[in-house]
């Protein structure tokens, strides 16, 4: 299976949830499930049914996790030479020549984007026609509304 690329603080993200679902979540519906095996009749136990439905969800969620973490790329930015270049990872500052707004996004992979918190996945139509792309180039990106034309006004390598 191919590589996914991944920033930093996406596997530290997945990392945490994953200690969390194996510290915390799984022996707490471990714990209710026997709680409720005490009640009795199993058949018309809802605590029962619930807590092994949650069950099923965390260790599904748990194998997920693991499979994203055993096929990601983890790339940190901020010890590639910075060239002004749009590569994955970077936070890219772009200005609307139409309006004059100023939009800013980082490059994420794909299960990390969040276009509210600007972390757009390196798939995304905007992603594709920036990466390569360097400060100070105009670009034209397709959005639902129309062809937008961004000057980019600034490429970071933030961590």
């Amino acid at each position: 299976m191919n590589k996914v690329p991944m920033t930093v603080q996406g596997e530290q993200a997945l990392r945490e949830e994953l200690n969390h679902l194996k510290g915390e979540e799984r022996p707490r519906v471990i714990a209710a499930i026997a709680e409720a095996r005490e009640h009795g009749d199993l058949k018309e136990n809802a605590e029962y049914h619930a807590a092994r439905e949650q069950q099923g969800f965390i260790e599904g969620r748990i194998q997920e996790i693991e499979s994203r973490l055993s096929n990601a790329q983890v790339i940190d930015v901020t010890k590639m030479p910075q060239t002004g270049k749009v590569i994955f990872g970077t936070t890219v500052t772009l200005i609307n020549l139409d309006t004059d707004e100023e939009v800013c996004y980082r490059i994420v992979g794909e299960d990390e984007a969040d276009i509210k918190a600007g972390k757009i996945s390196v798939g995304s139509p905007i992603a594709r026609a920036l990466v390569g792309r360097a400060e100070g180039d105009v670009v034209n990106v397709t959005t639902p509304g129309g062809e937008v034309e961004y000057e980019i006004s600034a490429v970071e390598h933030i961590g």
